[in-house]
């Protein structure tokens, strides 16, 4: 079964590395892609649709670049209404039960500002705190989430291209998990 990836990037237009890894995992024919910026320009997510599209996926990826410490304000009003009261929990809500989560996620700032001893105080694991909540919440289970760091810092075609290429093998290796 092929893996769904739904793309949260605001401005995939003007993205380098977001829009590089989109394009790979398209050319590879293995991930069906789902930009939701592009699908929802007005912000009315059609609830049912992204419901009967996640139910048809055992594994999802939500590839997103780092706002602020969280997800892309889009991603996050996703979250509020498709991980519905009575779909996704509550005593009948058991439709992401035993689905597979993961994020892959650009980060502007290098790794080490990510730890106790950088900038940042916490590390990129702790930041992402609220969608590990979320996905045990509704019975999902979290796969190892792919981080790329250093895009704001050192935004050259070489670090683009790495990256693309990591994050090519962590979307192939996902169907092991």
């Amino acid at each position: 079964m092929k893996t769904l990836i739904i793309a949260a990037h605001p401005d995939i237009a003007h993205s380098r590395v977001n829009k590089s890894w989109l394009n790979a995992a398209k050319k590879d024919g293995n991930f069906v892609i789902h930009e939701i910026y592009k699908e929802y320009p007005n912000w009315q997510i059609d609830v049912k649709e992204e419901q009967e599209l996640l139910e048809k996926f055992e594994c999802v990826v939500f590839e997103f670049p780092l706002y602020w410490y969280s997800y892309p304000p889009l991603l996050k009003k996703y979250f509020d209404d498709v991980f519905a009261y009575g779909w996704a929990y509550g005593s009948k809500g058991k439709a992401l039960n035993g689905k597979k989560f993961a994020l892959a996620v650009s980060v502007g700032d290098d790794e080490h500002e990510y730890s106790k001893d950088g900038h940042i105080g916490f590390s990129i694991e702790e930041v992402v705190t609220p969608f590990k909540s979320a996905v045990n919440f509704v019975g999902a289970k979290l796969l190892p989430s792919f981080f790329a760091f250093g895009f704001s810092i050192d935004p050259s075609d070489e670090l683009v291209e790495n990256s693309t290429k990591e994050y090519m093998k962590f979307l192939r290796d996902l169907s092991f998990s």
